[in-house]
């Protein structure tokens, strides 16, 4: 029978913005929380991409404007605000068509008065985000002019399915990701991995498992880090995840019904003892 928590499992999660919802998500789900920061939100150095686009927008030149994250979103705006009014660009992207991916964005543009045309469906990766589009534009997306606010690391994917269909393409970086400054405690924490101190690994977005194990290699770690994920459970919160567990070597053990923090917490205790169990026996097996 699954356990219906965590019964005492030591759960690391590297986490920055949501750092004590999460820690307190997994206490309540009996679990023993160690909450890491490997990644933060810095604003690119210029913002000419973003005063870019709105001129352009102004002018009439883009036919879809699409926003992939709800913090770049408000980034995009800020940064816009601080040369546009808000009313022309608000009024522009009204004669614009405005695709968000997923849920976040959507609620973000409401907040700041703007309705999405076209929503993608969970879990909101760049393929449902292209079968959104396709759907929007049953005669094809040749010479369609459309913006895409980009959150950090870029979709090579959702550019080459837009590229394919013939769009004409402009990219808006509004922020990156960053390491943390002080990089001590991500490299505690890796040493720790290595010595067995964690039983289940949570990932909420695929950047987390880029930067751990872009400093596993700064440390000269990267083949003993992956070779200690093996004995404990990896949780992905979804299939944008999986893709960058699969570039750098990691399998995933378990994913949520839902890529939503809560759920995966939720659904991760239920599985995470018996998961834990079968790949420790696995391993001994091997050995």
């Amino acid at each position: 029978m699954l356990e219906t928590n965590f019964n005492g499992l030591r759960v690391l999660a590297l986490e920055n913005r949501r750092a004590k919802e999460v820690a307190m998500l997994i206490r309540s789900a009996g679990g023993v929380p160690t909450v890491v920061p490997v990644m933060r939100e810095i604003p690119l150095d210029s913002n000419e991409a973003a005063f870019s686009f709105a001129q352009a927008l102004l002018a009439g030149q883009f036919d879809v404007v699409l926003f992939l994250t709800g913090v770049g979103a408000r980034i995009l705006f800020a940064a816009v605000e601080s040369r546009f009014s808000r009313e022309d660009f608000l009024q522009a992207l009204k004669q614009t068509r405005v695709a968000v991916r997923g849920p976040k964005p959507v609620a973000v543009l409401r907040e700041l008065g703007v309705t999405a045309d076209i929503v993608s469906q969970e879990p909101s990766t760049w393929r449902e985000l292209l079968v959104a589009l396709d759907t929007a534009y049953p005669t094809g997306m040749s010479g369609l002019r459309i913006a895409i606010q980009e959150y950090g690391a870029v979709n090579s994917q959702l550019l080459e399915g837009l590229a394919q269909r013939g769009a004409q393409v402009t990219r808006v970086p509004v922020y990156q990701w960053a390491l943390p400054e002080d990089l001590d405690e991500m490299r505690a924490t890796i040493r720790a991995l290595e010595r067995g101190e964690f039983d289940v690994l949570l990932f909420l977005t695929g950047v987390q498992a880029l930067h751990l194990l872009q400093v596993a290699d700064e440390m000269g770690q990267r083949q003993a880090l992956l070779e200690s994920l093996k004995r404990i459970v990896i949780v992905s919160v979804g299939p944008s995840t999986n893709e960058e567990l699969a570039r750098q070597g990691i399998s995933p053990d378990f994913q949520p019904s839902h890529p939503r923090m809560g759920i995966l917490v939720n659904e991760a205790a239920k599985v995470a003892q018996s998961l834990l169990e079968r790949k420790r026996s696995s391993s001994n097996t091997k050995d």
